[in-house]
This record gives structure tokens, sequence and C-alpha cells, in this order.
């Protein structure tokens, strides 16, 4: 017990202060300024036209309005709102004001070869074209259009920097890039310029707008990431990424306080691993026998995996943040540090998920707070029969819905949706009018008997698999075993090592058949021959239950003595 208790009270410190590490690389100011910046850039329509705006845009003029309109707009703030000119600009732009816009923003397309696809002969005479989706191996990497400047010539990629996962396909970089001007007309012109030359074409299948921000109020970077995939079905697929990352760590006094908790955390680790080092040197291959002992080893490469990852964005950012900032009028490439920032919170956010559940493991002494876990493991069996068979029900209608309803409702668009759209369906969020417009006899069969299944049948399995006969009622017999590895188990937690259990296990077993045999209701004849196993049986029983007297004598014995010398 004062073991445990020394664990218990070491592990505390050590997940008050992840707690204390991981809190503290957050803040509200992050939320406030994604929404604020979203907002400006997604929900600000088109002067005249109040229906376009970023998240609305559904063709290249809708986009090319966008362009010349709400991102001009949003990008170039140069006078307060009574046209007064704003304080010492430095030549950069102050987005409402208090943001500043690093470098000048960025845009990138890439685009496609054609005759990527295949036209079937019935329509090569109306259609000689062909631009299939986005690849790696369909990208067109030649000149077009003037090839006088940077945005009709192919950049090659850069090979450390991160891919882009869309709706469409997976975009890497590189493309056909241009960057904007600090100046808003020269900005204005550009853009027009490149819709009058048709810089968008047949062929285009992403555009990417890049730029970032800077906060020194809640030193906070903002890296901005408007999307526009073009997929070969025509129209526009418009998306977004906000990342409030704060790449300053330590500037203020709770920075450096957070700083400490950062060696706290990495001096806890060494005296874990060590102790883990040890115990599997101890225990060798006994010790990946139990079920803590693997969630040990999760964490600490858990813990190992978020370190190396703070050690290389803090690494990246001193090594990248000069030179990002020493030109102006260059774009800056934030995202590579805001994209590795991402992964570290994430990272560490699952570490303290499982570092709470790990404190289940300590609880678990206690008979009142053990009860999760004994419960789990009696009803194992059945939890596993039911994911079973709720599962293969599951992915069927998921499947049924997918191929019948995909190409109608969103929510079952793809494989992926129909799952997730049918676990919402149980939680009672469904959308029932979309379904029976795509389909007015297979949407309502499809719904009924989903819910039919999943909360009349599996969830009343146990009854159901009894009445067909496909599962055995528990006998007396399943009830004693039952109630044997429970004692068994309860043995274990406090205590006793396997070989008292399997003893206590043996006696009981020569009792219960002793007393079936000898003392059992059902016999009516006084003579009862005794085999030579029985009397063996017999005779081990006995030396057993002598040694257990004896112990319990022993017992008696010094508790006697002990009260003996209170009294005196």
């Amino acid at each position: 017990m004062r073991t445990t208790l020394q664990e218990v009270l070491l592990y505390l410190i050590f997940l008050i202060n992840l707690c204390i590490l991981t809190f503290g690389m957050v803040n509200p100011h992050m939320y406030y300024l994604n929404k604020v910046m979203s907002s400006l850039f997604l929900d600000t329509s088109v002067h005249g036209e109040e229906r376009i705006n970023f998240k609305s845009i559904r063709s290249i003029t809708d986009f090319w309005k966008f362009m010349e309109g709400p991102l001009l707009e949003g990008l170039y703030w140069d006078s307060w709102y009574n046209n007064k000119s704003l304080y010492d600009l430095k030549n950069s732009s102050r987005i409402y004001y208090e943001n500043i816009l690093l470098g000048v923003p960025r845009v990138r397309q890439l685009k496609v070869r054609n005759n990527t696809c295949k036209v079937h002969s019935s329509f090569q005479s109306l259609m000689n074209e062909c631009y299939d989706k986005y690849t790696s191996e369909n990208e067109d990497l030649s000149d077009f259009g003037l090839k006088y400047d940077t945005e009709w010539k192919y950049s090659a990629p850069i090979i450390n920097s991160p891919w882009h996962w869309g709706f469409t396909g997976v975009y890497r970089n590189g493309g056909y890039i241009f960057t904007l001007s600090k100046s808003k007309s020269e900005t204005l012109n550009k853009f027009i310029n490149l819709r009058m030359n048709s810089w968008i074409t047949r062929s285009t299948r992403v555009i990417f707008i890049d730029f970032s921000l800077y906060n020194a109020n809640v030193n906070l970077f903002c890296v901005i990431r408007l999307v526009a995939e073009f997929p070969a079905t025509g129209g526009i697929l418009t998306s977004w990424q906000f990342y409030s990352v704060k790449l300053l760590r330590y500037v203020s006094y709770y920075d450096y306080f957070i700083a400490s908790c950062e060696i706290t955390f990495c001096i806890f680790l060494i005296v874990f691993t060590t102790q883990e080092v040890l115990k599997i040197k101890e225990f060798k291959s006994a010790y990946f026998k139990s079920s803590w002992n693997w969630l040990e080893l999760l964490l600490l490469v858990l813990c190992f995996v978020a370190v190396f990852f703070n050690l290389y964005c803090n690494i990246q950012t001193s090594l990248l943040l000069g030179q990002l900032l020493k030109s102006t009028e260059k774009y800056s490439d934030f995202y590579f540090l805001a994209h590795w920032h991402i992964y570290y919170n994430n990272i560490i956010a699952i570490t303290i998920f499982f570092a709470w559940i790990k404190i289940f493991k300590f609880i678990s002494f206690n008979k009142t707070m053990s009860q999760l876990s004994s419960t789990l493991s009696r009803c194992i069996n059945d939890i596993v029969g039911f994911a079973i068979m709720f599962f293969i029900i599951f992915f069927a209608y998921a499947q049924l819905g997918f191929l019948v309803f995909g190409s109608q409702v969103d929510d079952f668009s793809t494989f992926q949706n129909s799952i997730f759209t049918q676990f919402r369906i149980v939680l009672g969020d469904f959308n029932f009018a979309g379904i029976q417009q795509a389909s007015r006899i297979l949407g309502p069969i499809y719904f009924i008997t989903f819910i039919f299944f999943v909360f009349f049948v599996l969830l009343s399995y146990h009854n159901a698999l009894e009445k067909l006969k496909l599962k055995k009622p528990e006998t007396d017999e399943d009830k004693k075993s039952r109630k044997s590895r429970d004692l068994a188990e309860q043995a274990r937690r406090e205590g006793f090592d396997e070989k008292e259990i399997q003893s206590a296990e043996q006696m009981k077993k020569w009792k219960e058949r002793l007393e079936k045999k000898y003392y059992s209701t059902e016999i009516q004849d006084d003579y009862q021959p005794v085999t030579q196993q029985e009397f063996r049986d017999l005779f081990l029983y006995a030396v057993e239950l002598e040694k257990e007297l004896h112990y319990v004598s022993l017992k008696l014995n010094r508790v006697m003595r002990k009260v003996s010398a209170l009294q005196y």
C-alpha cells in the first residue's frame, strides 16, 4: 500500500505538470482570432451581389469577383474608418488595424494534362479533350498562356513542404505561382490581367490563396489558406484553413514558467522510462501479459514523440523565422511551421487523454472504484459478441446507403460519410426527407429496417440469442465458474500471489467433490465405497486443512501476545 501511494503521488504530480504544460500552449484568443479572420474572408459578400462570398462560389466568374472584391478589400487596410492614414505602417498592411500582414500573399494553381482520361468513341466527334481528376501523375508541368511571367511558368515543389488533402484529391506543393503586390491598385490590375488572359482554364484543378498575419497584442500568428477546387465534374468546391499558433514560445514570465514545466516533464519521462526498463528486466515476458503495462508503454511512446515534435518545431522556428521576416516583398511561408505545430498539439492532446486513463490503474485497488473494471471484465465476451453482430449489420446498411443514396444525398456521398451518418441516426440526428426524396421506395425501407434492427434486435440481442437457441442460458455450473473467476480476480487485486490462489482453488474443488459424494441429500444408501483416488484427494485435503489451521493458530498466538503486551 505504501508503494502504491508513492506511485500515485508521483503520478499526480506528473499529471498536474502535464496539464499546466498543455493548457499553457492554448488560449481563448486563438479561437477569437480565427473567428474574426474567417468572418472577414469567408462571409464578406461581393459589393452589390449579396449572394456571392467565398463559401458560395460556384463558378469561375464568382471566383474572380471574390478575388477583385472581398479578398482585395480584406487584405489592404491603408486608412482608418474616417479615411485618415494609419499610423506608421512601415510598408505593411494592418488588417483590422491590429494584425500585421507578413510579407505578401501568394496565389498558386495546379493543373492536369490533356488526354489524361479517355473519351468514349461515340463522343469523340463532339469532344476531343479530356481532363481527369488531379493526381501527381496527371499534373501538367508545361508552361502555358503568355509564358513571360511566373504565373504562366511551372515551379517545382519544395521537398519538405506538406501536401494538402482536399475534397477531390491530395495536392502537392509547386505549380503556377504569383505573389501579390504591396499596392492595392497594382494587385487589382494583376487580377484583371489574369482574368482577361484566361489564367484559369479547363485543366485547372485547384487554386490556393496563402497568407499569414501576426498579432503582437496576443503574440499569435494566424496562418490562412483559402482553397478553391475545380473538380472534373465542373463547378467549384471551396474550403479553408485558419491556424492560430504561438510560434514565439518564450516571451512573458508565464512562458518561462511553461518552459520549466517542459523541463520537469522530461525529467519525469526519464524516471518513468527507467522504471519500465527495470520492470521488463525483472518480469521479462510476463511483463507484457498485463494491459496496464501496454498502456504504460503507449504513454511513454507518445511522450517521446511529443518531445521530438516540440524540439523539431522550436528548431525550425528559430531557423526559419528570421529568414521569413527578412524581406517584406516576398511571400512568407508560415504554413510549414503551423502544420507541424498543429501535429504537436494533436500529439499532446492524445498523450494527456491516455495519461488520465492511466488513473484507473491506481484506483482499481479500491473495491468501490474497481467496479468499472470488474464489470467490463465480466461482460467482455458479451461486448465482443454484440460488437461483431452490430458492425456486420451496420456496415451492410452503410454500403446499402452509399450505393442507393450516394449520388443524391450529401450525408451518403462517400462510404465514410455513410458510416458517420448512421451513427448520427442512432443518436437521433437524421435527414429522412433527403433519403425519401432520393428513393421513395428504398429510402423508407432502409430507414425503418435499420432502426428496427439496431434498436429492437441488436440492443436486446442477449435475449434474442437465447430465444433462437444460438446461446445457452447460464446454468448453475456457469454461475459457480464465473463466481470463482471473480474471487480469483479480487484476490489478485488484494495482493495474493498465483500459488496461493491456485492452492485455494484446489482446496475448494476437493471440498465440493467430497461434499457431493458424502453429504449429498440425494444419497439413500449408508454404505458408499471409497476409491483409491478419492482417498488420495481426502488425504491431500486433510493435509492442506492442517496447514491452514496451523497458520490460523500462529496468527491467533501473535494477536494474543500483542493484546497481553498492551495490557501490561
